[in-house]
C-alpha cells in the first residue's frame, strides 16, 4: 500500500471517528437520559457492519465489480421495487422507503447509489464502440436512470432521486455520453421535475420557505432558522465540544442530517472548516490515486463516480445546512448518526479502493 493509499484510508478513517464522537454530542437531549447511549451503540453496530462490508469490497479484485455490476444493480432494483408494496415496506410520514425489523431499517434507495453508477460504467464499457450513435447508444445505456427515478420518485423521494439522476449524469458524461444526449434529456426532465414538486405541496412548501430565508429572516421555516443560529453560535472557536445548547431539543435533526450545525457551535468556524478541509484532501488524494488507472475505463470511470458521489453528498449537505440550496434531508457521509447512509458510503469507499488497487496491479503485471 503506497503512502497516499495510507493516507487516503487514514483520513477516511478520522472523519469516522470524528462522526462518533460528534453523534455522541449531538444526541445529547435537554434531559439527559439512556437514549444518548442507545444512540451511540447503534450507531456503533452501523460502524462495525459499513467497515465489514468496505474490508469485503476491497478484497475483491477490481475486475469483478464489472461482471457484479448487472447482478447487483436488478438486485437493488428489486429491493427498490419491494419497499413499495403495502405490508413489505414501512410508511413513515407518508413515504413508503424503508425495510423495517424491530428497531432496524434499511433504505434500499442508498444502495443504488453504488450500483447504479456501476452498472451505467459497465454498459457504457461494452458499448464504447456505438455511444455515439443515436440508437444504439442512448436507451441501452441510459435505461437503468428511467428505471430507478420514477420508482424513487414513487416513495415519494425527490431529493433522492434527483441525486441519483445527477449521479447517473456525471457517470454517463464520463463515460463519454455525447452532450446533445444530456440536451435532448433535459427537454422531458426539467417540466417533469416541475410538476412533481407542483403537484407535492409540502414540496413547495420547502422552496418557499428557502426563499424566505433569504429574503425575510421572520419568515424563514424553524429548521433553518435554528440552523443557522446554531452555526452563528458557535463563532470562530467554538462554545467547546459537548458544551452545545442548540442541540438540546432545539435544532431538529441535530445528530443527522444538521450535525453540520452542531459541529459549527461547538468546535466553530475553525471546526466546520476542518471538516471541509479533511473531506477536499479525501477527494484530491482520491483523484490521485486514480492516475495510474487507463482513462476511459470501467475502473477509472465506476471508481471517479463513487468518490465524485460521495463529496457531492457532503457538498449537499454543508449546503443545505447553510441555507445555501432548498431543505433537503440528507446526511452527512461518514459523521452523521449511521443507517444505510453509513454504511454504504463506507461500501463506496471499500469499492473504490477495490477499483484502484487492483486495476493498477493488474496492468502492472499484465506489463511485465
Amino acid at each position: 500500500m503506497n503512502s497516499e493509499r495510507k493516507l487516503f484510508t487514514s483520513l477516511v478513517g478520522v472523519l469516522l471517528g470524528f462522526g462518533i464522537l460528534m453523534v455522541h454530542s449531538a444526541s445529547i437531549t435537554s434531559r439527559p437520559s439512556e437514549v444518548e447511549e442507545v444512540f451511540l451503540s447503534r450507531h456503533l453496530v452501523f460502524v462495525g457492519i459499513g467497515v465489514l462490508a468496505a474490508l469485503a469490497a476491497g478484497l475483491i479484485p477490481g475486475r469483478f465489480w464489472g461482471r457484479l455490476a448487472p447482478w447487483l444493480f436488478w438486485g437493488s432494483f428489486l429491493l427498490l421495487v419491494m419497499v413499495l408494496v403495502p405490508g413489505v415496506g414501512s410508511t413513515v410520514n407518508g413515504a413508503r422507503r424503508w425495510f423495517r425489523y424491530g428497531s432496524l431499517s434499511g433504505q434500499p434507495s442508498e444502495l443504488m447509489k453504488i450500483t447504479l453508477p456501476l452498472f451505467i460504467c459497465a454498459l457504457a464499457s461494452h458499448r464504447r464502440s456505438v455511444l455515439a450513435t443515436w440508437i444504439r447508444g442512448t436507451l441501452p445505456v441510459a435505461f437503468p436512470l428511467l428505471l430507478v427515478v420514477p420508482v424513487v420518485m414513487l416513495e415519494p423521494d425527490l431529493g433522492t432521486a434527483l441525486f441519483l439522476a445527477t449521479t447517473g449524469a456525471i457517470a454517463l458524461f464520463v463515460s463519454g455520453w455525447p452532450v446533445r444526449n444530456f440536451l435532448l434529456a433535459a427537454l422531458p426532465a426539467i417540466p417533469a421535475v416541475v410538476i412533481a414538486v407542483m403537484h407535492r405541496p409540502y414540496q413547495m412548501q420547502r422552496i418557499s420557505g428557502f426563499l424566505e430565508t433569504w429574503a425575510d429572516w421572520t419568515q424563514a421555516p424553524y429548521h433553518l432558522k435554528q440552523s443557522l443560529v446554531t452555526l452563528g453560535a458557535g463563532g470562530i472557536w467554538g462554545v467547546g465540544l459537548g458544551k452545545g445548547f442548540q442541540k438540546l431539543s432545539f435544532l431538529p435533526e441535530a445528530n443527522t442530517d444538521f450535525v453540520f450545525a452542531v459541529i459549527g457551535e461547538e468546535l466553530g468556524l475553525l471546526g466546520a472548516l476542518t471538516v471541509v478541509g479533511l473531506w477536499l484532501a479525501v477527494y484530491i488524494l482520491g483523484l490521485r490515486l486514480l492516475r495510474p488507472l487507463e482513462r476511459n475505463t470501467f475502473s477509472y470511470n465506476a471508481a471517479f463516480v463513487l468518490l465524485t458521489q460521495l463529496v457531492f453528498q457532503v457538498a449537499l449537505n454543508v449546503a443545505v445546512v447553510t441555507a445555501m440550496v432548498p431543505p433537503k434531508g440528507i446526511p452527512h457521509p461518514l459523521i452523521s448518526y449511521g443507517g444505510s447512509n453509513l454504511v454504504t458510503s463506507l461500501l463506496a469507499v471499500g469499492v473504490f479502493l477495490s477499483l484502484t488497487r487492483n486495476s493498477a496491479s493488474d496492468r502492472a503485471t499484465s506489463a511485465l
